[in-house]
């Protein structure tokens, strides 16, 4: 099955978020609202179960953070993003201030964003992907 373009999009969106959840080892009240809020405004197209691929992206998350690879995490579905860099960035900057209070490695991730990985997206409004992936 292939997964359309707004999908793959929203799939990266949880990941991100899930990121910028966990990166800081603190969880508050205010963040996991807005997580849920999030999730579930997303118009979710796949054959996976949104629960289930939550699930999921939190194991995979956590075992980033443990081993020191975010970076490389962030960086295997930073394209998924382009897609809809406005709200991607939207989104990572909502979630790094919810709590009203940004931590160092919240701030890393939102410069990397920014700057470099979204940057050309943010600001020349590139055309965005247009060929579904297919899932296995």
């Amino acid at each position: 099955m292939q997964l359309s373009n707004q999908q793959i999009f929203n799939q990266a969106i949880i990941r991100l978020s899930v990121l910028l959840y966990q990166v800081d080892n603190k969880v508050t009240l205010t963040e996991q609202d807005y997580l849920e809020e999030l999730l579930s405004s997303l118009d979710w197209q796949s054959p996976i179960c949104r629960e289930a691929f939550f699930n999921d992206v939190v194991y995979q998350t956590r075992l980033a953070l443990d081993t020191g690879t975010s970076i490389d995490y962030l960086r295997s579905f930073k394209d998924d993003l382009l897609f809809n860099a406005e709200l991607a960035m939207e989104v990572a900057i909502a979630m790094t201030g919810i709590d009203g209070d940004r931590s160092d490695e919240e701030t890393e991730i939102l410069s990397l964003l920014s700057h470099k990985m979204l940057a050309r997206a943010l600001v020349y409004n590139t055309p965005r992907p247009t060929e579904a992936r297919q899932i296995n």
